[in-house]
């Protein structure tokens, strides 16, 4: 390569690293909706019936039909109002952004569903392995939940409040930390 071809080279790719520094700090927002909101994020079902959807809009097919408000879904997309979910089976559609609430709520272990009644999950007094179990939940059992501090979710299941370990959740990530 003779020198000028080098100095071409070199020119050429250093504009397109400097041309990436725009799309790498798109990337870098890509983290937020267009809601301005986290993505992904969990949130739960506001409406008793909410259809799950096949493209963000009315004019697409109804793939599901869910029947019970305050399940736990994961927003993973957004597209103007509609919000592309996933449920804890890791079924995935569309959902019109009014239907759902930033209310946090979760399900006790739903991957252990069918491993036999002798399973549960334990709701302590505390968050603490060795506090009192006040509650122990069935597989697939919704919570409310107010609180995680990384590795215990405080919430309510059933009338019955307690400390659940986020390990055995299904609605907070592993490590996350909020309050109500």
């Amino acid at each position: 390569m003779t020198k000028r071809k080098s100095v071409a080279f070199t020119a050429g790719v250093l504009a397109l690293l400097v041309g990436l520094v725009g799309p790498l700090d798109a990337l870098a927002q890509a983290a937020k909706g267009s809601s301005g909101l986290p993505l992904p994020r969990f949130v739960s079902l506001k409406a008793r019936k909410v259809n799950l959807r096949v493209g963000p809009g009315q004019d697409y097919a109804v793939s599901w039909l869910y029947t019970k408000s305050g399940l736990p879904v994961e927003v993973i997309q957004e597209y103007d109002n509609w919000r592309r979910i996933r449920d804890a089976e890791g079924a995935e559609g569309w959902v019109f952004h009014s239907l759902l609430s930033g209310d946090r709520s979760a399900l006790a272990a739903p991957w252990m569903r069918n491993k036999g009644e002798d399973v549960f999950v334990n709701m302590r007094g505390d968050s603490r392995d060795s506090a009192a179990v006040v509650a122990r939940l069935q597989p697939g059992v919704v919570l409310k939940i107010d609180e995680c501090n990384g590795q215990w979710c405080h919430g309510e299941a059933q009338g019955v409040e307690g400390w659940v370990s986020q390990a055995e959740i299904w609605g907070a990530y592993p490590g996350e930390a909020f309050t109500k």
